[in-house]
């Protein structure tokens, strides 16, 4: 009888432990995210890129090609989508490269996905896709940069791909895509709570300098900078 008021004694400790956690968690999370760093940036007028959210997942859009870079000479599709150029901008998102390869739908969604995904025990991921055209919403907003703000975020993503022998991102290739006009990258770091996809995404905002959340690890965070 000792031991078992000693073990639900433990348990209701690590119980008690764990909510305080996740409360301290999405507090922190909201404060931080609410907090804009380069606010007083100069908005530029060379180059329209995009924020997008699927609700959750925020994906940086980006011209396909521009005086700076072309992304379809180094994000290349199967059926070479890429060089179509009907195709205007192309979305670059990073994330757990589990999550994204085996986790299509949320109803797909395994325990042990998430978990690894969570704890940072998976490797990374990154995704890109073409697009046509891109259309303000609420879920996709434009944010207008000069050339030296673009350049700063070209690095930035450039410096999250993993390159094959040859320096270019290293494609993903067993039945990788989600459809025809996307591909999966080797990317570096590893997913965590405290490192997520949106983390990421607000990175390249803060490299390139401008607006974004002093950190957040969820995409409402980065669109409540472009709320207001």
């Amino acid at each position: 009888m000792r031991y078992l008021k000693l073990i639900l004694s433990i348990i209701r400790k690590i119980i008690t432990g764990f909510f305080a956690f996740v409360l301290s968690y999405l507090f922190i999370a909201m404060v931080l995210s609410e907090i804009p760093v380069n606010r007083n940036h100069l908005k530029g007028h060379d180059i329209a890129i995009y924020i997008l959210t699927n609700g959750d997942h925020t994906d940086v859009v980006l011209p396909v090609k521009t005086s700076l870079i072309d992304w379809s000479r180094q994000v290349k599709f199967a059926h070479t989508i890429s060089q179509d150029t009907a195709f205007k901008y192309v979305a670059l998102g990073w994330g757990d490269k589990g999550f994204y390869l085996n986790t299509p739908t949320w109803a797909q969604l395994k325990f042990s996905v998430a978990f690894k995904a969570a704890t940072g025990l998976s490797t990374a991921a990154i995704h890109a896709t073409f697009y046509k055209e891109m259309h303000e919403s609420k879920r996709c907003v434009k944010i207008w940069i000069d050339k030296a703000q673009y350049q700063k975020m070209i690095a930035y993503i450039n410096s999250s791909f993993i390159l094959d022998k040859s320096g270019q991102p290293l494609n993903i290739k067993t039945n990788a895509q989600y459809g025809r006009n996307d591909a999966f990258y080797d990317a570096k770091r590893v997913y965590s709570i405290f490192y997520t996809c949106n983390t990421w995404a607000n990175g390249a905002l803060k490299a390139a300098g401008i607006r974004a959340c002093l950190w957040t690890p969820f995409d409402r965070g980065i669109f409540y900078q472009y709320s207001k």
